[in-house]
């Protein structure tokens, strides 16, 4: 079933998103790329579940209110939207910025979100670990660090080079600064208040991630209470993409068990 794309009010702001599929709800959230590329997994996704993919504030469509500072701001905002779609229970994935932003939502409420797919998500800092400086590098190189296999990193960088997608991109790039700037992709506060994640949680992470490196995994499943870490070999910062069926096949399993 093809993807429609919509608009909805949340308390004044308007979000755009696409909806596709049938079954449970199941909400994707974005990563700092925005969705100027398609994630496929979504399609396959959209065979089983009723997928829903907003735009976050800034990104794509989605105009940014002024009164959202940060992402503790989009995850109320987010719990709002959910109420708005007539959503009582969903499934919620996201991706780096978008992982980071469904923990937020998760410790503030659970009482919306059936279980958390997570993606290499930001949100935390391992000490001794940084993380790639993804607003001081061009989206190039950071396309080519975003992926293992040097083939597919070569050719998401000509894309950007290509500049099919540049204007949304510089956008999307000021919007995910907005929310990642200081301190880099990470709130100082979010890790002690991660046991209040009550959702069942996948985390998936790639070996050889250049953007977040694989050891903030254990450190994730280390915080949130009862989650499950699965690491894919020779994959990068985006496993969905890069290891597609692999993480396709995860996320399956996880939402049946």
């Amino acid at each position: 079933m093809p993807f429609v794309a919509q608009t909805i009010e949340v308390n004044g702001a308007r979000v755009a998103l696409k909806r596709g599929g049938t079954g449970d709800p199941l909400i994707f959230l974005h990563g700092a790329d925005g969705l100027a590329e398609w994630p496929a997994i979504l399609d396959d996704l959209a065979a089983r579940y009723d997928v829903i993919v907003p735009d976050l504030p800034g990104f794509g469509q989605s105009p940014c209110p002024d009164w959202i500072d940060d992402l503790s701001d989009v995850a109320y905002f987010y719990l709002d939207l959910l109420d708005a779609l007539g959503v009582k229970k969903a499934r919620i994935a996201g991706h780096s910025l978008g992982g980071w932003t469904a923990l937020e939502m998760a410790i503030r409420s659970c009482e919306h979100i059936q279980s958390l797919a997570l993606f290499a998500p930001a949100g935390i800092h391992v000490k001794g670990s940084p993380k790639a400086d993804i607003y001081m590098i061009d989206p190039d190189q950071q396309a080519k660090l975003a992926y293992a296999d040097e083939k597919l990193g070569e050719e998401a960088a000509q894309r950007a080079l290509a500049g099919k997608h540049q204007e949304q991109a510089i956008l999307n790039r000021l919007a995910s600064a907005r929310f990642g700037w200081s301190p880099r992709l990470f709130n100082p506060r979010l890790g002690r208040w991660l046991h209040r994640v009550k959702a069942p949680t996948l985390i998936v992470w790639g070996d050889a991630d250049r953007i977040i490196p694989p050891v903030y995994g254990p450190e994730f499943a280390k915080l949130i209470p009862g989650s499950t870490l699965k690491t894919l070999s020779n994959c990068g910062h985006l496993p969905h993409v890069e290891k597609r069926a692999e993480s396709l096949g995860l996320v399956l399993d996880f939402m049946r068990g």
